[in-house]
């Protein structure tokens, strides 16, 4: 087939030999299978910002750092270099993600470089040596269910351990072969420690794989997976190979609002009279200054 153009530099330098056929186009990037020597291998072209459909992005990258400082004030003033490299930061969020969570025991695609926006990476296959399904097309038994779900649990909390938050997890951004679940698509990747909505989106991560795996094993449904794991991260006491149970005691208590307000009521007097006793001091602070 003929390449697109993105891939033609990475085909004059040898990095690709053949562009095998279209995988898929997704909302931020058009993946392809190509061939590099005898493996084959997936290339990942990323869209341009305009093109993305990419909802809500500036929650994921709220807390990213950037190294030098005429990059980060350039991204901040969003001028035509700082856009480009808002593009970089965006696209080697995921390189970076992918390596520190192969290295964390996390099952994701080897990657292999990103090279102008078009990143390279392990190409996920069957045992038919077919493109790997993703798990939303996937059916299977309850006892089967369970153990992926619990694999991916695991998974969820070795991410966090390694300060990340996938932040888009659900049945469309996993893969599934002989060998279990993959993780895929990562980069709106969310630093746990410095995103403040880091704790939101782990818990609608782990909702959303709950509520799939749970339709396949209804008991499920029932597990508090996402609190468990949060509460572990805030007392410094998760670790990667800590056994999650999915039981946790939910705070049920009510909120006393009428407390609250008569609280909100007390304090807003209270600056009330504080604003006033400082009307009469500026006011005798006049007249004294008068006589």
């Amino acid at each position: 087939m003929k390449p697109p153009k993105r891939l033609v530099p990475l085909l004059d330098d040898g990095i690709i030999d053949e562009v095998i056929h279209p995988l898929m186009s997704g909302k931020e990037a058009d993946l392809y299978v190509v061939r590099c020597g005898r493996t084959l291998r997936c290339a990942k072209i990323y869209k341009e910002a305009a093109k993305r459909s990419f909802k809500k992005a500036a929650q994921y990258t709220e807390g990213r750092k950037v190294r030098n400082s005429r990059r980060a004030r350039a991204m901040e003033k969003g001028s035509r270099f700082g856009r480009k490299q808002m593009e970089e930061t965006w696209q080697n969020a995921e390189v970076d993600a992918l390596y520190r969570l192969a290295s964390a025991g996390v099952r994701v695609p080897q990657p292999y470089g990103c090279f102008d926006g078009v990143l390279l990476m392990e190409l996920i296959t069957d045992d038919s040596g077919d493109v790997a399904p993703r798990l939303n097309d996937v059916t299977m038994t309850a006892e089967q269910a369970t153990e992926d779900h619990t694999l991916i649990m695991h998974y969820v909390m070795r991410m966090l351990c390694a300060g990340i938050v996938h932040g888009d997890l659900s049945e469309f951004n996993v893969l599934v072969n002989e060998d279990g679940p993959v993780i895929i698509d990562l980069p709106q990747a969310v630093d746990a420690a410095a995103n403040n909505n880091a704790r939101s989106m782990l818990e609608r991560d782990v909702q959303n794989m709950t509520d799939y795996y749970g339709s396949f094993a209804p008991p499920l449904l029932n597990t508090h997976y996402a609190q468990e794991i949060w509460d572990l991260f805030e007392s410094g006491d998760l670790h990667p190979d800590y056994v999650l149970t999915g039981d946790f005691e939910l705070d049920t208590h009510t909120a006393d609002t009428d407390a609250v307000l008569q609280e909100i009521k007390a304090v807003l007097e209270e600056e009330a009279r504080r604003q006033e006793r400082l009307r009469e001091a500026e006011e005798d602070d006049s007249t004294r200054d008068g006589t």
